[in-house]
Formats: structure tokens, C-alpha cells, sequence
């Protein structure tokens, strides 16, 4: 079988699933944090070199502040929960986004498990927190600006990203039956495989996981050749 050296996932559905059940959203967003672990585990054991995880857009500040209060808890939770499963697989922790607005208490556990896993090269949990792909390019933009540079390669041009040392994304997972890419990886998902499910992302297990797998595996990846 194919693996994707890189998967991101825009987990969609916590606040529909706790709907369903007559609870809060809050409550929706604990039960995404628990499936997170299983997912990524999951894909570290199924040897993905590169996790993204969609866990907070730039969009999502118009939320009610005791939503977006209770995801930034449930992201320092699970940081400091899962920092030595990541020690562990030897996978790094990589923030796409910008911080400076973010909660100091988050901050802080965020700087504590990169300067933990730094030394690792071979496998990445990539969290996009305060992401927008677009406001990515614009800032690599005027970084390349600032430097003076005027004639540059693609190559390049991703060493300005904030996945810079990451692989190109091979695959994307949607949960919650949305089928959109808001705003996420957009330049590193140009030849990036799409799947949509309508599962809800608290119950996206290591199962579903391996339905993604079993029809990227059969997808015919040509990069606009032919074969």
C-alpha cells in the first residue's frame, strides 16, 4: 500500500456531534481532542512521516470567547498529555500560525514541547493555531521583500512557509461531510488528494483513518502527466 508521507486534517464536527447529543459544544471539542490522539498515534504506527492538524483558523476568533477559551485549554491539555507519546515516535511539534495573539499559559506549553522534540528529524505533528493559508503567503511575501529578494524558485519560495521543512501534503482528510479546503495548506496542497467523509470528526477513529488510507492507496497520482 501506498502511505502519504504527509497528511492534514481539517476535523470538522465537534460542535454538530455534541448537537446530536443535547450537549454543549465545549463538550464536542473535549471528545475531538480525545480522537486526536487516537489519530495521530494511528498514523505515526502506520509509519506518516507528517501529521497538519486544522486546530484553530484565523476565522474562528468570531467565535463565543468561552468556546474559544475551552479549545485553547483543551490544545495546552493535550500538549502537555501527549509530549512524551511524541518523544516517543520521535516526532517533533511544529506550530503553522501566529502566536503573538495567542494565550500566554498556551504559549508557554507550546515553547516547552518544541524546545523537548526539536532534535527530531523524522517525523512532525504540524498544529495550524491562528492559521490562514492566505495570510501564510502574504506573510512569506513581504518577508522575501524585506531580504530584497527579487527573482526567487518555488523551492525557495516554501523555505518562507511555516512548513518549511516539511514534505508537501499527499493527503487531506475532511471530516463532518464539508467539502472545502477553508483556507487550509493551500500552497502545500496544490497536488494534494482530497477525501471527504461525513463522519463527525469525534468519532474519526484509527478505522476510518484506514478508509482514507485504502482510497488514497488507490488513487493515480500523475502530477499532470501521463501514464
Amino acid at each position: 500500500m501506498k502511505i502519504p508521507k504527509h497528511v492534514g486534517f481539517i476535523m470538522d464536527g465537534n460542535g454538530r456531534w455534541a448537537k446530536l447529543r443535547g450537549k454543549p459544544r465545549t463538550f464536542g471539542h473535549q471528545k475531538g481532542a480525545d480522537a486526536i490522539y487516537n489519530v495521530v498515534n494511528g498514523c505515526y504506527k502506520r509509519d506518516i512521516k507528517a501529521v497538519s492538524l486544522y486546530a484553530f483558523s484565523t476565522e474562528n476568533w468570531s467565535r463565543p470567547k468561552e468556546e474559544v477559551d475551552k479549545i485553547f485549554d483543551l490544545l495546552a491539555k493535550f500538549l502537555k498529555k501527549y509530549t512524551k507519546t511524541l518523544i516517543k515516535h520521535e516526532a517533533r511539534l511544529n506550530i503553522s500560525g501566529d502566536k503573538s495573539q495567542l494565550p500566554e499559559r498556551l504559549v508557554k506549553e507550546i515553547d516547552k514541547v518544541i524546545e523537548k522534540t526539536n532534535h527530531f528529524t523524522q517525523k512532525t505533528l504540524n498544529i495550524a493555531l491562528n492559521y490562514g493559508s492566505r495570510t501564510e503567503i502574504v506573510r512569506a511575501v513581504n518577508n522575501i521583500i524585506k531580504e530584497g529578494v527579487s527573482d526567487i524558485s518555488e523551492e525557495e519560495f516554501s523555505k518562507y512557509l511555516y512548513t518549511a521543512n516539511l514534505p508537501d501534503v499527499d493527503l487531506i482528510v475532511r471530516t463532518s461531510g464539508e467539502s472545502r479546503l477553508s483556507n487550509f495548506l493551500l500552497y502545500q496542497s496544490a497536488y494534494a488528494e482530497l477525501y471527504f467523509t461525513d463522519v463527525l470528526w469525534p468519532d474519526f477513529s484509527e478505522e476510518e483513518l484506514d478508509k482514507a488510507l485504502v482510497w488514497y492507496d488507490g488513487r493515480d497520482r500523475r502530477y499532470g502527466n501521463i501514464k
